[in-house]
């Protein structure tokens, strides 16, 4: 049985650079949705009064969040920064291996939101990469958060669906990794005619109960070592016996 070679279901480099094309698009569509209606929320929130959106479930509620979602590590916004930057290196480096549309888009999705966020670091007050985050979407009370959240957790759903479908960044499923991978010893014997293995399989057992040899292609038959003749000794002796008589 023969194996496709991982490097032949690997992603071409015209669909790759289609898929990377795809992550830049959906990227800067969630950039810019999260930098445009930030931009909206200073101009009308600006007052600070909290308004109804989809009734008192989801208000509109204008804030200026030093720190992560629920406002965790609002002391520490530097630490915040420097993990943005540490996800944005890791979804440039991941999406080198990108292979799979679905894998694009939530890559896309997260970068554009990790940028728009970064972004607020360096450009809201009090700047410096220490800026507050906008944030304006009030979540019943429980946190507030932006568009940029929305789009986060989005990759994030769709990332934990493609791992539990097994679909890798690559664009193989788990099992497909496995079959370009199979074992040595399994590829050393099905690489063997099957004749060959019967063959010699049976050739060798049967040289070995007669302790038959064989060179150069002649096949020599040896005296047993319990000293018994074998049987072209007997043959012969025969042979003698009758020219005698």
């Amino acid at each position: 049985m023969s194996s496709t070679p991982a490097d032949e279901r690997r992603p071409t480099p015209d669909r790759r650079r289609r898929l990377f094309i795809v992550l830049g698009v959906v990227a800067v569509l969630a950039f810019a949705t999260d930098q445009v209606t930030k931009m909206v929320a200073l101009d009308v929130l600006g007052d600070g009064e909290s308004r109804p959106f989809v009734g008192d479930f989801i208000r509109l509620k204008l804030i200026g969040n030093p720190g992560a979602a629920l406002s965790l590590g609002a002391g520490n916004t530097w630490v915040m920064t420097g993990i943005a930057l540490a996800v944005l290196v890791a979804i440039i480096v991941v999406a080198r291996q990108l292979g799979s549309l679905a894998w694009a888009i939530a890559l896309g999705l997260l970068l554009g939101a990790a940028i728009g966020n970064l972004t607020d670091r360096f450009v809201r007050p009090p700047g410096g990469g220490q800026g507050h985050v906008v944030d304006f979407i009030d979540y019943n009370r429980w946190f507030i958060g932006n568009v940029a959240d929305i789009w986060i957790v989005s990759a994030a759903c769709l990332v934990v669906i493609l791992a539990l479908l097994g679909i890798g960044v690559d664009g193989r499923r788990d099992h497909g990794r496995a079959a370009t991978a199979p074992d040595a010893t399994t590829d050393q014997t099905s690489a063997q005619p099957t004749g060959e293995r019967s063959g010699k399989t049976t050739g060798e057992t049967t040289r070995e109960t007669t302790g038959e040899t064989t060179t150069n292609g002649e096949t020599h038959m040896t005296q047993q070592t319990d000293g018994t003749p074998d049987a072209s000794e007997t043959h012969d002796a025969r042979r003698q016996g009758g020219d005698h008589a």
